[in-house]
């Protein structure tokens, strides 16, 4: 079906109307998509780091794991070993953007993560990272069940884990990385537009919001209506700084001062950084054994709540597949 220019706009409307923690040229792409701008240069760019390929490895690579984990949508198990993907664009829910652009839905992971929770025969959880980031939203709630994980976490970053994806990988109990992975990008990115000019048909939309309500759109040409941006972005940052300082046990100014700055960070110095704890392959951390104390073990305070949550999604799961 072919949109026209209104819908288009309206799709990247919607596209910038919500903040994002992600690689710039990662949302660029995502625009370029939705816009069906298939030549945009932003696409070559993004293309040419060969990421589309290793996110297509790594899905193979889950694949080739071992046996479907029983109840989860996406997620594989090896022995006790529950194998949780986490690629490409991760978007809150499932959506036709999401699967246009490859991504996942940050639903579907914490699915997946209840029913390993949930599964007698799982005594510890590999998520499997390769991805550029994504949509902030719901993003926070997701960092604590993690962080209250009953079980072992391991995060393996197979090729990118940045800004959404290092959130979430930061609560894990140990990070380990690919030798030629890269973690970072912490930090908020909020686009928006507003129209100078008619449109190609001669139109021009104009905009009327509520006398109290003057921040509702704020106006980027406008001092104040940046300034409300900003406040915006850096108050998600201060919610993103503060949940990678509490899973990776650091100060908050750690975390600014130390974690790259906004920038991507290569393995091995990431690790002398402390963002993350080791390089390593995945074929060593899915033969570990399942009882090994990787020696940053929390309380398993949220425990009992996180194993019932859990068996009630096994239970949903079951039973959808049985009608």
């Amino acid at each position: 079906m072919t949109m026209s220019k209104n819908e288009l706009a309206c799709v990247l409307a919607a596209i910038r109307s919500q903040p994002w923690a992600i690689v710039p040229e990662y949302l660029e792409a995502i625009e370029a998509i939705a816009l069906r701008s298939l030549d945009a240069d932003v696409l070559s760019r993004v293309a040419a780091d060969g990421h589309v390929a290793m996110i297509e490895a790594s899905r193979a690579a889950v694949a080739a794991v071992g046996r479907r984990l029983e109840g989860a949508s996406m997620s594989m198990q090896c022995d006790g070993t529950a194998v949780v993907p986490v690629f490409g664009t991760i978007f809150p829910r499932a959506s036709m953007l999401g699967a246009s652009t490859g991504g996942t839905a940050l639903s579907s992971i914490m699915a997946d993560m209840r029913v390993a929770w949930a599964t007698e025969s799982v005594e510890r959880i590999v998520m499997l990272v390769d991805s550029p980031g994504g949509v902030v939203s719901g993003l926070g709630e997701a960092a604590e069940a993690l962080r209250a994980s009953p079980k072992p976490i391991t995060a393996f970053v197979t090729g990118i884990g940045a800004s959404a994806a290092y959130w979430l990988a930061s609560q894990a109990q140990e990070i380990v990385l690919d030798r030629s992975a890269m973690v970072g990008s912490i930090g908020v990115l909020a686009t928006t537009s507003r129209q100078e000019g008619p449109d190609a048909s001669g139109r021009r939309s104009y905009e009327i919001t509520s006398s109290g309500a003057p921040l509702k759109r704020p106006d980027p040409s406008t001092d104040e209506g940046r300034a409300a941006i900003q406040r915006d972005v850096d108050a998600l940052e201060a919610v993103f700084v503060a949940d990678v300082a509490a899973g990776r046990r650091v100060k908050a100014s750690t975390v600014r001062s130390e974690f790259g700055r906004g920038a991507m960070v290569v393995a091995e110095e990431a690790v002398a950084a402390g963002m993350a704890d080791r390089v390593g392959t995945l074929e060593a951390e899915l033969s570990r054994g399942t009882g090994r104390n990787t020696g940053r073990t929390r309380g398993t305070g949220g425990g009992r709540r996180a194993r019932a949550a859990a068996q009630v999604e096994t239970r949903r799961r079951a039973a959808e597949e049985r009608n």
